[in-house]
């Protein structure tokens, strides 16, 4: 058991990671928390804020009334919000194609750009189609574009080499992910949060997060949110230093997170993808189609039977995330007059919004 090998001290974060992640034998998740089905004295009920947002509002985003999503904190951890699932059921595909087809294009930046040519990363969806349908047939193809993806920038672009934000560098944010995120943290007490930044990863089965403490951003003040589709994974949240102990989490699909106040410095990792149980293929909730008729004005659209095979395929062995930050840049510059220009711009953990894959 994972207690019995981990103490504070000693880098005990590193020795959990390291038990999660093994692969032979396979690591016992006995002491995993698990919020779909919490009874744990770590444990206690949220009560978040459905006074800003209407159930309307919310509805347009795929999420269900504020008043019925189950949110939780953890004793130890302040600033900490774990929402477990609060997506109408259908809405989740949308989002799944949004991080898979949409979001991946062009003038959003990937990790296949480090490597390749812009022309070679154009439409990697539609590069992907072809090469999938032939391997439903038995044949023997290399791998997509899609399966060669492991992360998406959006709006101010992170350098990954800098571990920087740059004001000149960036691109649209979604204005759906915006309107996603805005909601989710009006509800847990930040209704002056706009996603301006946002950083999407695609975990394989065999993936991992490493350690760290995601302190890029200027203002330590905003929170951070992570978004979770695809298959289970579990999540390390430890202290300000990684000889604390961390405590293991289950992401499950849909799942929300928010770090905020003391939790948002705090180490964190996902050391592993939890294997499916046998005999199935996807999440519940990722098979589930679109209740109502979607209206024009909702951001919730129905996902083609084309379009979810290919994501269906996708998220068999991955997982997506996507977390999201507001993001403060420093005064910059710029301009023959030297004016100063302030730029204040705000990204699941999709985090920032960070969006996880998985």
């Amino acid at each position: 058991m994972a207690a019995s090998i981990v103490e504070h001290g000693e880098d005990a974060f590193r020795k959990l990671f390291k038990f999660y992640k093994r692969r032979n034998p396979p690591p016992d998740y006995s002491e995993v928390l698990n919020f779909s089905k919490p009874c744990n004295d770590k444990v206690f009920a949220c009560e978040l804020n459905s006074t800003p947002i209407s159930e309307e509002d919310v509805s347009k985003a795929g999420l269900r009334p504020v008043k019925d999503w189950r949110a939780f904190g953890l004793h130890g951890y302040p600033g900490f919000i774990f929402i477990s699932n609060p997506f109408l059921p259908g809405s989740q595909q949308y989002w799944v194609k949004q991080c898979l087809k949409i979001y991946p294009q062009k003038p959003n930046v990937c990790n296949l750009d480090m490597h390749m040519s812009s022309v070679e990363t154009e439409n990697i969806w539609g590069k992907s189609i072809d090469v999938i349908r032939r391997k439903g047939c038995g044949k023997r193809e290399p791998k997509t574009l899609l399966e060669k993806l492991r992360w998406v920038t959006l709006g101010y672009h992170y350098d990954w080499n800098s571990k920087t934000y740059s004001p000149d560098h960036y691109t649209p944010f979604p204005k759906e992910l915006h309107s996603l995120s805005h909601k989710v943290a009006a509800a847990c007490g930040f209704p002056g949060f706009n996603a301006e930044a946002g950083i999407l990863n695609y975990y394989r089965a065999d993936s991992s997060l490493g350690i760290h403490v995601d302190e890029s951003e200027l203002d330590h003040t905003r929170p951070l949110l992570s978004f979770s589709f695809g298959q289970t994974a579990v999540f390390l949240l430890g202290g300000t230093n990684r000889e604390d102990r961390p405590t293991a989490m289950f992401m499950n699909s849909g799942d929300v997170m928010v770090m905020s106040g003391p939790s948002r410095l705090l180490y964190h990792a996902v050391p592993c993808i939890v294997p499916a149980p046998a005999g199935s293929v996807l999440p519940p909730c990722l098979g589930q189609r679109l209740e109502t008729e979607a209206q024009d004005d909702d951001i919730i659209q129905s996902v083609s039977e084309e379009d979810w095979e290919v994501c269906s395929w996708y998220l068999q062995t991955s997982r997506t995330a996507v977390r999201n930050q507001r993001k403060e840049l420093k005064k910059i510059r710029r301009g023959k007059a030297n004016q100063a220009m302030s730029v204040t711009p705000n990204v699941p953990v999709l985090n920032v919004i960070q969006v996880l894959f998985m």
